[in-house]
Order: C-alpha cells, then structure tokens, then sequence
C-alpha cells in the first residue's frame, strides 16, 4: 500500500480506503463485516470511514465497528487507524437530527463517540453543505470538535465548489484548516471536475473519491443485464433500475474491453482511473466479502494510463 499527503497537511492516507456505508449495519453479517476490516488492515488500508446514519438501522455500522475495534484494534493498534465520521444528513426525528446547525453536528458527534466507544476520531465531517444554517456556524462546530479534543482534523462532504472555497476560508481564518473533501466521483459522476478539485487544490485541502464504481455500475456485474442479487435489483438500493439504461451498457461493455487489455477488471481500472489525477488523495471503497475487497485492492498493481488509453475512454464517456 501507498500512502499520499492529505492535501498540504502532515497526515497520509492509503491510497484505498474502506467506507462502511453499505455491509456493516445490524442487518448485515458482523462475522462477515469483521474479516473485511481485518484483512483491509493486513492489506495496508489504515483509513476506515462511517457516518452517524450508516446502517441499517442509523447507527449500527458505527455500533458494529465500535465491536470490531473492542475485538481486534485494543491498546497501541488504535494508533495505527485514522476513524472517520460524519453528520449531516437524517439520524433522528425532531428539528435537532439533521443538516448542519452546531447543536446537531456536536450531539451527534458525541453519540458517535459513544457507539463506538472512542475517545476521539481522527476526521470528523459535516457530511452536506446546509443553505439554512449560517456556514461560520457549520465550520465554528468542526472547530470546536478539533479543539475540544473529539477529533483531531475537520472535513467537508458534499459541499459545491463556491461554498467549499468559503468553508476552508473560514476554518482557515478559525485556526483548524480543512483537511479533506470527500465528494462523490468516478467515471460517470464527474461534476467536481467542474471547479472543485481546482479549489480543494489551490486551498491546499485533500480528496477522497466515494461511489468510484458507481454503485457498482463499474463493475462486470452488468456487463449482460441486472441481475437479481444487485443493487439495482434491490428497491431499497441507492442504485435505481433507470439508471441502469441501455446506453450505460453500452459504455460498459466497451470500457470493460480496455480493462481486460490491461489485465484489469473493470472495477480495477475505474479506480486506477481515479488515483492517475494527484489532486485525490484516496479513493473510498466497500466490499461486501473479503475477495471482493481483495480485488479492487489489486488495482494499485497497475496504476499509469497511455495516452491512447486515455483519450479511448474520454470518447466512450462522453
């Protein structure tokens, strides 16, 4: 595993990272949940990101990793992971249990803590950008969680370029700089190329890419239809049947015959194609078992892109 400067800060991060958004919740196996961690850490993945509402049921994942953590990472070992969290979209009814005000970010960073029975996290995120809430509300809570001890660096998710430019500003100017960004991107959602990434880098902020498959559109899984254990295929995914349209086959069928000519997977080229761009200092994955995760960590054995390979699958995105 290789590890990149987060942004214009001291911290490195793997170049993968395992997201617990989907496979860790109290529906899930914990057995199973288990094993992935411990192998991803075996692999060189130190970073191990959630979020209050991660589940299913909200909180579970954090409960179930605070579990893992009980079980495998005591004593000098806790040192050796940086936990993310986040709040920002729904955890509980009431006014109090979403967006971005400093009562939610604070309370709910404390159940965080709690769930998984840490004392601190390493990044804490507002996870969207509220337009509701003052933003120096927002960022003066971040700060607080830095200064208070709760967490050691800021971040922001899912903020649009303009408003991620004035939220690093203002961290800036409270004395706890943003660290990262986390935004969702791969090579059908694209939208932080169109001046994100040039303000995370010109701010000196990190990036870490989530949904690099595109809820596994990026993936051989649909290279001949939907089928019935996909996510499209479950009306409780993130991923609808619509968008699995005739013209996304199409462009997956013809990206999976470059990756296969780089001895490649498709869902191993769709993330060496993230990491080739050094404004993104991680890319964020989940695995649903130990082999899937295996798998896209063998990406990083072929990273460098030729030009021809590159402008081919320019034209078949477009």
């Amino acid at each position: 595993m290789e590890y990149n400067r987060c942004g214009k800060s001291g911290l490195l991060l793997p170049q993968i990272s395992l997201g617990l958004w989907h496979n860790f919740g109290s529906v899930d196996n914990f057995e199973n949940g288990e094993n992935i961690v411990k192998e991803a850490f075996d692999k060189g993945i130190t970073h191990f990101d959630l979020a209050n509402n991660y589940g299913p049921i909200p909180g579970s994942a954090e409960t179930n990793f605070g579990n893992i953590l009980k079980n495998n990472f005591q004593g000098n070992l806790r040192d050796e992971l940086v936990i993310a969290t986040k709040a920002g979209y729904k955890m509980w009814e009431g006014p109090y249990g979403e967006w971005g005000s400093r009562k939610y970010l604070i309370t709910s960073l404390n159940q965080s803590l709690k769930r998984m029975n840490l004392d601190y996290v390493d990044i804490f995120y507002s996870h969207r950008y509220d337009s509701n809430t003052p933003l120096e509300e927002t960022m003066m809570a971040l700060d607080y969680a830095v200064r208070s001890g709760k967490a050691l660096y800021a971040g922001i998710s899912n903020y649009p370029a303009e408003q991620t430019n004035q939220a690093t500003e203002i961290l800036q100017q409270l004395g706890t700089p943003c660290l990262i960004h986390q935004e969702k991107y791969s090579m059908f959602v694209r939208t932080c190329e169109e001046g994100l990434l040039d303000v995370l880098e010109d701010k000196g902020v990190g990036c870490i890419a989530f949904s690099p498959l595109a809820q596994g559109l990026l993936t051989d899984k649909y290279l001949k239809g939907i089928p019935e254990n996909s996510r499209a295929f479950n009306p409780n995914g993130h991923l609808q049947l619509e968008e699995v349209s005739d013209e996304k086959v199409v462009k997956i069928v013809a990206l999976n015959k470059i990756a296969k000519n780089r001895n490649q997977s498709l869902a191993q080229m769709a993330l060496a194609w993230l990491l080739k761009d050094n404004r993104i200092t991680s890319v964020l994955i989940g695995a649903s078992s130990v082999g899937q995760l295996n798998n896209n960590i063998d990406s990083l054995q072929n990273l460098d892109f030729t030009l021809d390979e590159l402008n081919e699958i320019e034209q078949i995105l477009k």
